[in-house]
């Protein structure tokens, strides 16, 4: 599913990521793990396209290799393929949490109609039906990091780049989004990769990277 192979990323004269290897499984949960400024956000970034490596031998998801794309084509390989959860949800506040979840299928040109089903459908699954047209400011930060992962699910990607989505939630509802992702595993067979400081999450995950001073350990 997932394969990188030397990945570096230097800021100036920084070295960030200091050769990176990796491989996951289509279905896999995997966390990664470690302290502050050791690179995990970098190397989720890099991985889900968001960010260019300043070396690196070789990166492909799914079978598609990503070191030579064009920007135009990497922007619809990521619209398409991968989705993503921040811990500030990065939800747009001016609308509400439907017209948030369909954002990335009219970006892919989707038809309306079968969008919106499908978004409702998706926050039906996520508890979240009567919140259809509720804006941000008007849902808990927990409905917030839902709604998030239903536009993350709305393009049935291949992976699910999460970056410390329970950093900003309270214990319980951290606990019931660990939850949510196992469900969601199962349910639509997404991969996840999910950048963690809570040990409770890295212990649930199917694997645990570690990483130390750019480098998985």
């Amino acid at each position: 599913m997932i394969t990188a192979k030397n990945i570096h990323k230097n800021y100036g004269e920084v070295e960030v990521l200091k050769g990176v290897d990796l491989h996951i499984e289509k279905g896999e949960i995997v966390a990664i793990v470690g302290p502050s400024g050791a690179g995990k956000t970098t190397l989720l970034q890099i991985l889900g396209t968001l960010d260019k490596p300043t070396k690196v031998d070789a990166l492909s998801i799914n079978q598609t290799d990503l070191t030579n794309l064009e920007d135009k084509a990497i922007s619809k390989f990521r619209n398409k393929h991968i989705g993503f959860v921040f811990q500030f949800h990065q939800l747009l506040p001016e609308f509400t949490a439907l017209e948030n979840v369909c954002i990335p299928a009219f970006i892919a040109n989707r038809p309306k109609k079968e969008v919106e089903k499908e978004a409702k459908e998706l926050l039906d699954f996520l508890g979240l039906s009567h919140r259809y047209e509720h804006k941000p400011a008007e849902l808990s930060g927990g409905e917030q990091q839902r709604v998030a992962i239903a536009r993350a699910l709305i393009n049935q990607p291949d992976v699910i780049f999460a970056d410390e989505p329970s950093g900003n939630l309270d214990t319980q509802t951290a606990q019931n989004l660990y939850k949510l992702i196992f469900e969601l595993r199962e349910k639509f067979g997404q991969t996840f990769v999910i950048v963690s400081h809570n040990p409770e999450l890295a212990n649930l995950a199917d694997r645990t990277l570690i990483m130390k001073d750019g480098k998985i350990t």
